[in-house]
């Protein structure tokens, strides 16, 4: 049923449960595959390069870093996984990438914006949800 898998993650604890939900449905078809989407936001870029310094690829290091623990968990539960680092807008990435790839869902943590922080920001996963051409789990 899901074979392609997206999971949309920025290192938080609830992109953490949001992994352990993927690498469950990840195992229920033998041939499922999960891929790990950090998207950088121009924004935070700016903010790494002013805390980590401008080397590029320590930079994308310290970035991959923040998914160890998700990398671990699929290790652990022997579930087939690849990682893919974005960069933009991650709403509109996320949606484009599940979109084009044509993924089966997309599965994704909420960092539980109050309603004004919802409404003055917006959320990643409203975004997705409203975008997607396949369903989209939000795990809280």
């Amino acid at each position: 049923m899901y074979q392609r898998i997206l999971l949309a993650t920025d290192g938080s604890e609830s992109a953490l449960r949001a992994a352990h939900k993927a690498a469950h449905l990840a195992k229920i078809e033998a041939c499922a595959r999960i891929t790990i989407a950090y998207v950088v936001d121009p924004a935070a870029s700016k903010h790494d390069v002013l805390t980590e310094g401008s080397s590029m690829s320590l930079l994308e290091q310290k970035r991959h870093e923040r998914v160890k623990p998700i990398e671990g968990l699929f290790d652990r539960k022997e579930v087939s996984y690849d990682f893919k680092l974005l960069k933009g807008d991650p709403g509109t990435e996320l949606t484009r990438v599940a979109n084009e790839e044509e993924y089966d869902i997309v599965i994704m943590g909420s960092r539980g914006l109050n309603a004004l922080q919802e409404v003055v920001l917006g959320s990643v996963s409203h975004k997705v949800t409203l975008g997607a051409q396949c369903p989209v789990m939000i795990v809280k």
